[in-house]
């Protein structure tokens, strides 16, 4: 079972990386935020293949996943060149403020040969808001010290212009669509993205930003 982590407190009530602060500086206290639940859905993450584990103050999650690796050269096939997994987390926190996803940081492992191009895409929305997202991607060029396999960072800084907000209220559900797709410019090249065997293998820290939510 790979794991994947995220970590919502303390960073949930770090500093804003990006210069998006609350008014007057005001900002919820951390013991304030907790994620009451979490459930997962996509390709790369199908029923029986994925593992949730809150901590006891629902502060920290961790999935672990089976099935969220792709691979792509001879012998595969094209739906094992592209995976997603979409992360749905319910959170619950002040009334009075909201918060922004501004900062994230994700780790894994690639292996590929020269010609393979593997690329990252997550995407940040709010349910009760969808329309409202915002995309980052992260490539990864073959060959090299890629061809031998190494693991990677995905560090996204999400523009400022780019941030979206939860709802003004006490709860919110956060929606992540993580998608990893693989192409190659060479038929008999191979090369894979999947999770590492280390206990947490592929881990996620999420930087918000809080203000108070603004009076009608």
């Amino acid at each position: 079972m790979r794991a994947f982590a995220a970590i919502l407190a303390p960073v949930l009530a770090a500093a804003t990386p990006l210069g998006i602060s609350g008014q007057n500086g005001d900002t919820p206290s951390p013991n304030e935020i907790q994620i009451t639940s979490a459930s997962s859905s996509g390709n790369g993450c199908p029923q029986g293949t994925v593992t949730t584990d809150i901590s006891p103050d629902r502060t920290v999650l961790t999935f672990g996943f089976d099935g969220f690796q792709t691979y792509i050269g001879p012998g595969f096939t094209a739906a094992d060149k592209t995976k997603n997994c979409q992360l749905h987390l319910n959170l619950k926190y002040p009334g009075g403020f909201q918060f922004a996803v501004v900062e994230s940081t994700y780790h894994g492992f690639a292996q590929l040969d020269k010609g393979v191009t593997g690329t990252f895409y997550s995407t940040y929305f709010f349910s009760q808001d969808a329309a409202a997202t915002t995309t980052t991607q992260t490539s990864l060029s073959g060959g090299g010290t890629w061809a031998n396999g190494q693991v990677y960072t995905k560090q996204d800084q999400i523009p400022t212009a780019s941030v979206i907000w939860s709802p003004c209220g006490q709860s919110g559900i956060l929606n992540i669509n993580n998608r990893i797709s693989l192409t190659s410019s060479n038929s008999s090249a191979s090369g894979q993205i999947s999770d590492d065997d280390a206990t947490v293998a592929f881990t996620q820290q999420l930087h918000v930003s809080w203000q108070p939510c603004k009076k009608i």
